[in-house]
This record gives structure tokens, sequence and C-alpha cells, in this order.
């Protein structure tokens, strides 16, 4: 696994129940401020294999980044399980619930 790809499941793993992070975010503290879509790839291609807390990771908005309406539901369910409300959809309050590993030490 190359240095960016193991920093970046590091970082998807300490995300805590009742937060989320964004891609962008992610991509930023793995040390590549532009690679937003390599985490969108690497939540894809190992999240089952890396047991990902993938549900917690959502775009800049606060939304849910699925368009498909059953991984929607389904990302929206885990999400409402540890505590996150959803309001105007697939929205969420982003500064509420964001977790900044930095901050949150």
């Amino acid at each position: 696994m190359n240095p960016f790809t193991e920093r970046v499941v590091t970082i998807i793993k300490s995300i805590p129940p009742g937060h989320v992070m964004t891609y962008g975010q992610i991509a930023k503290l793995a040390g590549s401020p532009r690679g937003a879509r390599q985490v969108v790839r690497i939540l894809h291609s190992m999240s089952e294999k890396y047991n990902l807390p993938w549900h917690r990771v959502i775009n800049s908005k606060g939304e849910i980044g699925f368009k498909d309406e059953a991984s929607m539901f389904e990302q929206i369910t885990a999400l409402e399980n540890e505590g996150i409300e959803f309001k105007l959809g697939n929205r969420i309050h982003l500064v509420k619930y964001i977790f900044d590993p930095d901050i949150n030490k």
C-alpha cells in the first residue's frame, strides 16, 4: 500500500461515531490537498477489506455523495443511528458534526 493510501485508511478509521469528515479534508490531512477523488477511490476499493467506516465520509457541502437511493438510504441510516441529524434531505450541519483530529485530540 502506498503511503498516501495508508494515511487515508488510518484517518478514516479514526473518525469516531457521530462525526464525519469530508473527502477533501481527509486528502489534505493525508498529504494531498487535491486528492479528494483518490479518497473516493480508496473508500470504494478498500472499505470492506479494511472495515472502514465509509458512511462517515461525506462531501464538502455536508451532503451524501451517493446518487442511487439505496446507497444514500444506507448511509443516512448508518449516520442517524450514530446520532447525526439530517436537514434538507441528505444534508447535515457540517460544522456541528465535523471531526477535526487536530482539535479533537
